[in-house]
């Protein structure tokens, strides 16, 4: 696929860079302008409508129409939505993802962890009111929105899943088992 990870694995470092900075700044890009765009008029529900533009670009990620809907699995450009959502929110998940990638060395264990992490997270902070939105049928609907991002990066994963439990799944520094 054409997802930052394999970018980094065939063209390299700086491909690979290039491919994660333009993932991450697409749906951090949609959202900011959710946000500039309906502030005045929605702003009890600016998290959710911004968080529907992030859940669009990711979307238009992982199936692109001129790609044949072949694209990434979501990881990078859902760091996007970490990024604009709530720094403790990109905090946490991104120590889940670098520790466990600095354990295992598989990235594809740290994206599936980050996934659902990215979803229990979303579930306390708005759960807790830390994105203000009411009444709580807001909150269910932010649930929902937050459940399908992260059961399709855990669900575009499914090959890699196999891989790790058959123990043939790809490292990041080489493949030989630690």
């Amino acid at each position: 696929n054409a997802g930052t990870t394999n970018s980094l694995r065939v063209l390299g470092k700086k491909a690979g860079a290039i491919v994660l900075f333009c993932d991450i700044i697409k749906t951090g890009l949609a959202m900011t302008a959710v946000r500039l765009l309906f502030r005045e008029q929605y702003g009890e529900i600016l998290y959710l409508l911004a968080f529907y533009a992030a859940a669009g670009a990711i979307l238009g990620h992982n199936f692109p129409f001129y790609m044949n809907f072949k694209g990434g699995k979501g990881i990078a450009a859902t760091a996007g939505v970490l990024a604009s959502l709530d720094w403790r929110l990109t905090l946490i998940c991104l120590v889940i993802f670098v520790g466990s990638v600095a354990l295992t060395r598989y990235v594809s264990l740290g994206s599936i962890l980050v996934a659902a992490a990215f979803f229990a997270v979303n579930l306390i902070f708005s759960w807790k009111g830390m994105y203000g939105l009411t009444p709580f049928a807001r909150v269910v609907e932010f649930w929902g929105v937050a459940g399908a991002v992260s059961a399709m990066a855990i669900w575009r994963h499914r090959a890699n899943i196999k891989r790790l439990l058959a123990g043939n799944e790809n490292k990041l520094w080489g493949n030989k088992k630690v």
